[in-house]
């Protein structure tokens, strides 16, 4: 039985709105067409939505929750979209509200910085509430960008004195010795995702000065040795690619007055063949520690074009080789 096709027109109580809702040139409307499966013609105030009647009437849901973030003055951009149509999905849109009633911090153009997806918010409450977190799961959930934001946040509330970020050097079996250049130019790609993170929320002038001052280190693990890290909020990225003994030396940093966020993808692994992950070992090690808690970021987290999720997806469903 072919399932029929209804159409639904959601009237927009001004008809600005519009541009709000749907996104400059209706840049919007082919992510909700696609991720919905519908279709929408925009007609002055009332938007037209058509397709099979649960997708209608979720598509009329979701235009209502971000409606309701304009009302708010929130400016909405795709990551609100996708992480709506999210939510529908899983049946949780009726949460979605609460995800923009915090804000974590500003960046440097005075935007707020929020959570975007549920898994987000467990990741943020978890930093808040625990010494140590780690963020497991694939790229573009957010990890690396929502731990710098919060190490901001930290900083700027005078709950730590200095930001420590790093992460391992070496990765695909390369040497450092063989790059060109001295030491920060070898180490300097390894570390480009966070100097991202910090200079779009900072802005790269601050946060080169902040470095000259030593308020925030970026560092190769290796230099995490024999330190021991108070009053810090320490950031250890792609730990994925840690072997267990550079995994406890990193975590036995842990000084009074710090907190620690440990973000991998155990997807990507790039240690030599044999080596063991010193991020997979955690889990089954440090499990049932009070102060420590895992958060598992899923497919659904990420807050990219809605293709990568799917691609995250069909990666990991089992394929036969032909």
């Amino acid at each position: 039985m072919v399932a029929e096709n209804i159409t639904v027109d959601y009237k927009l109580s001004r008809p600005e709105y519009q541009v709000g809702l749907l996104g400059i040139q209706d840049q919007f409307v082919p992510m909700l067409e696609e991720g919905m499966e519908v279709v929408i013609n925009p007609f002055g105030d009332v938007i037209k939505i058509t397709g099979e009647t649960e997708a209608v009437h979720l598509t009329e849901a979701i235009l209502t929750e971000l409606t309701a973030l304009i009302d708010q003055q929130i400016k909405l951009n795709s990551a609100d979209v996708v992480s709506a149509m999210k939510m529908a999905h899983r049946g949780t849109l009726e949460y979605f509200g609460d995800l923009y009633k915090e804000t974590i911090v500003k960046d440097r153009k005075g935007n707020p910085i929020r959570v975007k997806t549920f898994g987000q918010r467990q990741y943020v409450h978890a930093i808040k509430h625990r010494d140590v977190t780690f963020g497991i799961g694939p790229a573009g959930t957010g990890k690396t960008y929502l731990a710098v934001a919060m190490a901001v946040a930290s900083l700027k509330h005078g709950e730590v004195d200095r930001i420590v970020l790093t992460r391992p050097a070496v990765e695909a079996g390369e040497s450092l010795g063989f790059l060109p250049g001295d030491l920060k130019e070898k180490v300097d790609p390894y570390l480009r995702p966070i100097y991202d993170a910090l200079n779009s929320i900072l802005g790269a002038d601050h946060v080169e000065r902040l470095m000259d001052r030593g308020v925030i280190e970026i560092a190769p693990l290796a230099y995490m040795r024999g330190r021991t890290l108070d009053n810090a909020f320490v950031i250890l990225d792609e730990a994925q690619n840690t072997t267990n003994a550079q995994m406890k030396m990193f975590l036995t940093r842990l000084g009074f007055g710090s907190k620690m966020v440990v973000n991998g993808d155990v997807s990507q692994i790039d240690l030599p063949h044999g080596a063991k992950s010193g991020l997979i070992s955690a889990q089954q090690i440090l499990k049932g520690i009070d102060a420590i808690e895992f958060v598992r970021f899923q497919a659904d987290d990420v807050v990219r074009h809605p293709v990568v999720a799917k691609i995250i997806t069909a990666y990991e469903t089992p394929h036969e080789d032909k």
